[in-house]
C-alpha cells in the first residue's frame, strides 16, 4: 500500500505570493506619506469651516453660536471669533507641520467640544476627525515636516 506524500510546500505562485508582495510593497512606503495626508486632511476641514465664518464678526456666525451651538462658559462672541481662529490658524500649522503636537491638541479639544455640547449625533463625523487629531498629537507630524526638521537640528536624530 503506498501512503501519498504530504508536503507543506506550497506552489510558488498564487494568490498568496501575490498578496505577500503586495503587503511587502506598502510596508516600504514611508509613513511620512500618510502622516502627510492626516495633516492635509484633517487641516482641509478645519479650514473650510473656518472660512464659512468670516468675516470675524459677521451676523450670520454670530447667530449661529447664540441661538444653535450654544457652547457652555462662553459668551457666543468669544466663542465664534475663538472657534474661527482655531479652524483658521491650526490647519496652516498642521499643512506645515510647526507645532503640529499643540495645533492637533487644540483641534481635538475643539472636537470634544462639539460632540459634547453642539451635535452630539454627529460622532461619525467627529471620529473621522479625532482619529488623524490623535494620532498627530501621540505621534507628531512626521518627518516631513518643519517640527522634524527642527528636532532633526536641535538634537540629532531621535
Amino acid at each position: 500500500m503506498r501512503v501519498p506524500i504530504v508536503s507543506d510546500h506550497r506552489p510558488a505562485g498564487g494568490v498568496a505570493v501575490a498578496a505577500r508582495s503586495l503587503i511587502e510593497w506598502l510596508e516600504r512606503v514611508p509613513l511620512a506619506l500618510p502622516e502627510l495626508v492626516l495633516r492635509l486632511g484633517v487641516a482641509l476641514a478645519f479650514w473650510r469651516s473656518g472660512l464659512t465664518k468670516l468675516p470675524f464678526g459677521n451676523p450670520t456666525t454670530l447667530t449661529l453660536f447664540s441661538e444653535e451651538y450654544r457652547v457652555p462658559i462662553l459668551p457666543p462672541e468669544l466663542a465664534a471669533y475663538l472657534a474661527t481662529s482655531l479652524e483658521l490658524t491650526c490647519p496652516i500649522l498642521l499643512v506645515l507641520g510647526v507645532l503640529t503636537r499643540p495645533a492637533a491638541a487644540a483641534l481635538l479639544a475643539q472636537t470634544l467640544v462639539i460632540q459634547t455640547f453642539v451635535y452630539p449625533e454627529n460622532y461619525p463625523d467627529h471620529l473621522l476627525w479625532a482619529g488623524p487629531l490623535l494620532y498627530l498629537l501621540l505621534r507628531g507630524p512626521g518627518r516631513w515636516s518643519i517640527d522634524a526638521f527642527i528636532r532633526h537640528r536641535a538634537i540629532g536624530r531621535a
